[in-house]
């Protein structure tokens, strides 16, 4: 890492507590389901891009704050039950956010339970918006209780 990349990573401090706050309020929202909220603190070209099983309907990249609100999270709570949710840890570096927990949830087509798993995610902050939400989470545990046999 050349010296440039280093003071990049440390002479952002002021910015990257302000990211870390907008993000914080995004998470929250998104686990409240605050819609209201959650469309306030997004820009109108938001992306929501989810890692994993492309066989699962809310898996792959949702562009554009109207179809993350009216497409994507309406399939994902149609598909999923968060069952137990922790974040264990947070950090910020600039206009970026990260943040790693654990959760369990029920399919809701099948009834059966994913058990506990690791999540992470990478939020991109512009100004005082979410620019960007890139989900990581054991899709391989979720498919297979999404796609179980009833």
């Amino acid at each position: 890492m050349s010296n440039d990349n280093i003071n990049n990573l440390t002479d952002n401090s002021s910015q990257s507590a302000e990211t870390l706050k907008i993000a914080e309020a995004f998470l929250a929202a998104s686990g409240s389901g605050d819609m209201k909220a959650l469309n306030a603190l997004m820009v109108d070209d938001f992306v929501w891009h989810n890692e994993g099983d492309k066989s699962l309907p809310w898996i792959g990249t949702w562009e554009g704050k109207d179809t993350v609100l009216n497409t994507f999270l309406p399939a994902f709570g149609a598909g999923l039950k968060t069952t137990s949710w922790t974040t264990d840890y947070s950090f910020a570096n600039g206009d970026q956010a990260v943040f790693m927990g654990t959760m369990s949830a029920t399919a809701n087509n099948t009834g059966v339970d994913t058990g506990k798993f690791s999540w992470a995610v990478r939020v991109h902050v512009k100004g005082d918006k979410v620019k960007s939400w890139n989900w990581f989470e054991d899709s391989y545990s979720i498919s297979n209780v999404y796609n179980a046999e009833k």
